[in-house]
């Protein structure tokens, strides 16, 4: 069956991470995601242990199911190129900074004049209206433009440290998908394509403050920032005798469960501070280290097993090697295996989605360098005569083509 987005064509001029993972979940979803890219490829394409150079893991990942163009868009004849791909497309999507786009001759004005009905799409790091436009955004600096480094120092102490995670790039990629299908969806209500712009700053500044803008919701402060529950120094995995266990004991049920299962019901009714979520809130350091001192008396295993006899939600902590063998990823058919024809056999995440009609998956491993650039340019109405000389002058590189896409095997790798 074909994906969701079967039959649209999204014109990718991304690198790194923040847009690749946003075309990779398009492209996941079915579409047609033609990544364009400058001789020296994507910077991506070189970080990581790698069989071949250019073919990085979070290159392979991140642009599963694209094709490759290589284009000099210094050039006009490169420039040119583009114009007729974004004639026939229906998104573009880019996150260089709108300056540098205007200096190639794709501001939105001109790409519009191209494609009316086009979706322009900008994933950066700071709208245009405000005095941080154009400021070049990675990830590390936006977590730190938005506190995170500084809300481990207040749930924990010590040193600020960035989330150790590529969080800012994944939470805006995600906000760019939507932002794409939304425009996309008002498009065939309206005819009329539009520009969409996805900045980095104000969308991890949404995403940070929905969780701690507090009693400062209120234009006059009802109370302090930060939400005392996810600040406090002791949410973390509890330690038990023989490692750590992950338990969320959060609503009133879980609390008299909990207490019922340690025969210690009365101290619901005779301690204040677990009354009610508004009280357990406010008292949440003490409510935590009091669990953290139950727990630590016990094995994981002990804790478990107590804690689901309260059907309290509860697992034991893992390590990321670990989730490769976890039995509930690898009974879903979470990793599938897909055939690289210069890296081989390839363990892939699969996109956790789940469509009944129209299924997310890996139709194509990630491109070489240029690997699609003749069959694209054939697709565009270039002659063989014309390719040769695109080739000949460096205008664009090629790779030899597959006959055809290599279907994924799911399952255990």
């Amino acid at each position: 069956m074909p994906g969701a987005l079967a039959g649209l064509r999204i014109v990718d001029l991304t690198s790194v991470l923040m847009g690749p993972y946003a075309t990779q979940l398009l492209a996941d979803m079915g579409a047609d995601v033609i990544k364009v890219e400058s001789a020296a490829g994507d910077s991506v394409r070189g970080i990581g242990p790698m069989r071949n150079a250019g073919m990085g893991p979070i290159f392979l990942q991140a642009n599963r199911g694209k094709r490759s163009i290589v284009l000099d868009l210094k050039r006009e004849q490169g420039r040119d190129v583009l114009a007729r791909l974004l004639a026939r497309a229906d998104a573009l999507i880019f996150n260089i900074r709108p300056r540098a786009m205007a200096r190639l001759g794709l501001s939105y004005g001109e790409v519009e004049r191209l494609n009316p009905g086009i979706i322009y799409a900008g994933l950066f790091g700071y709208g245009e209206d405000g005095p941080y436009a154009g400021r070049a955004a990675y990830d590390d600096l936006v977590q730190g433009e938005v506190g995170l480094p500084g809300l481990y120092t207040l749930a924990c102490g010590g040193e600020p440290r960035y989330t150790p995670l590529a969080l800012a790039d994944r939470i805006v990629g995600l906000f760019g998908v939507h932002a794409v299908l939304g425009a996309l969806w008002s498009r065939t209500r309206t005819g009329s394509g539009q520009s969409v712009e996805v900045p980095m700053f104000e969308t991890m500044a949404h995403f940070v403050l929905g969780d701690h803008l507090g009693g400062h919701l209120h234009e006059e402060p009802s109370g302090s920032m930060g939400y005392p529950r996810l600040l406090s120094k002791d949410r973390r995995p509890y330690p038990t005798r023989d490692g750590h266990v992950c338990a969320v004991i959060y609503n009133d049920g879980h609390w008299r469960r909990f207490f019922q299962v340690l025969h210690m019901e009365s101290i619901l009714e005779q301690d204040p501070r677990f009354a009610s979520i508004t009280s357990r809130t406010r008292h949440i350091d003490e409510i935590y280290a009091m669990v953290a001192s139950i727990l630590g008396e016990r094995t994981t295993a002990e804790c478990v097993a107590l804690l689901n006899s309260a059907d309290i939600p509860v697992a034991p902590l893992q390590t990321i090697d670990r989730l490769l063998h976890d039995p509930h990823l690898l009974a879903k058919g979470f990793f599938e295996a897909v055939e690289h024809p210069s890296e081989g056999r390839l363990r892939m995440p699969a996109n956790p989605i789940r469509f009944s009609r129209t299924p997310a998956r890996v139709d194509r491993p990630a491109p070489l360098l240029g690997e699609h650039s003749c069959e694209i340019l054939a697709e565009l109405g270039y002659d063989r005569p014309c390719i040769d000389r695109l080739l000949a002058e460096g205008v664009t590189t090629g790779q030899p083509t597959r006959t055809a896409p290599n279907a994924p095997h799911q399952g255990e790798v």
